[in-house]
């Protein structure tokens, strides 16, 4: 059935600025690190792609080795995309990464001229483009002066390849001498993804200032924690879930005692809002408005579709603020 999108897709979602720039990226967006690859159902993947875009999100981020297999989930988009989106590609924000392991050798991962530009000409063929919206560098290369890096992103812009660039999960000083160089190359930083939750505030320690001080965007990765702030751990670890898993990013050793404490208070000042915690915790990372957009992952329609259902309650009381810093700060029963 040819696929037809939604009148009403810009009716709910929230688009935001990113940083000073002429770009707006949807509140919420989806990215494909998991559950788009080459060992899950392409029709699945793309049932949440094109609902996705009904609702508002046209922002899809990617990378280059998102799967699994590496480069499945730019594969399986660039299906979707020519069979389904294409007549929308002007509506849609795609972004893509280059920096981890992709393959043997020397010039296979990290942030080498060489490596960050065959690694954006592979990821267009995968996914079918000419270009991509906004390339990142995935993380920094402890051992590549950062103004190879720089220059490489730079280039990128300048032939067509990408209209913005993006850095991910740079410190703050990193950030800072990354963002001098490419003013002094004339191609501004667009945009930083670092991850961010309830679970996780480094960037409170000093990027986001970095950020709001240039004028620069951020989208925040594992909003909620990689499932932890949802139900699904609220009880323990369930049989089939990703901390049950071997060899996954969430590991079992992550939910303790503590952990299950504080997101069972969360859970319950949720409730008292009318929301999931989940929705919560969308909420609060969006609060304030220094997080330009909250990046989701999903492995099925309803959870995209509950997540954006975040968007219709984002304010917070001062009272509300203080218990979750409360909770939060904890370590022992709340």
């Amino acid at each position: 059935m040819v696929y037809v999108a939604s009148d009403e897709r810009y009716e709910v979602m929230r688009y935001n600025r990113c940083g000073k720039s002429g770009l707006k990226l949807p509140a919420i967006s989806l990215g494909l690190w998991h559950n788009f690859g080459g060992i899950d159902t392409y029709e699945n993947g793309r049932d949440m792609i094109t609902r996705a875009f009904d609702l508002g999100i046209t922002h899809f981020d990617l990378a280059n080795n998102y799967g699994p297999p590496a480069g499945s989930a730019e594969e399986l988009f660039g299906k979707v995309l020519a069979r389904d989106l294409a007549p929308y590609r002007d509506e849609m924000v795609i972004s893509t990464k280059a920096g981890y392991y992709m393959w043997p050798g020397p010039y296979g991962e990290w942030g080498s001229r060489k490596y960050v530009l065959a690694s954006l000409d592979q990821s267009l063929k995968r996914l079918g483009v000419e270009y991509v919206d906004i390339f990142y560098s995935h993380r920094p290369d402890p051992e590549t002066p950062l103004e190879e890096t720089m220059l490489a992103l730079d280039h990128t812009v300048r032939s067509g390849k990408a209209l913005y660039i993006g850095l991910s999960s740079y410190s703050a000083e990193q950030t800072t001498e990354a963002v001098a160089i490419l003013k002094e190359l004339g191609t501004p930083l667009l945009i930083h993804q670092p991850s961010y939750s309830m679970l996780d505030r480094w960037i409170e320690g000093g990027l986001q200032d970095v950020l709001e001080e240039n004028g620069i965007g951020s989208i925040a990765f594992m909003p909620l924690a990689q499932g932890l702030l949802t139900n699904k751990y609220l009880n323990g670890i369930p049989e089939g879930s990703r901390a049950a898993k071997p060899a996954t990013a969430l590991s079992e050793s992550r939910i303790t005692p503590e952990v299950q404490r504080k997101i069972r208070a969360l859970n319950q000042l949720a409730a008292s809002r009318g929301q999931s915690l989940a929705q919560l915790a969308l909420a609060w990372t969006l609060r304030g408005g220094k997080i330009t957009s909250a990046l989701i992952g999903a492995s099925r329609v309803s959870q995209i579709e509950e997540n954006i259902a975040a968007l219709t309650y984002t304010e917070f009381t001062h009272e509300e603020l203080e218990r979750i810093e409360t909770i939060l700060k904890t370590e022992n029963d709340v």
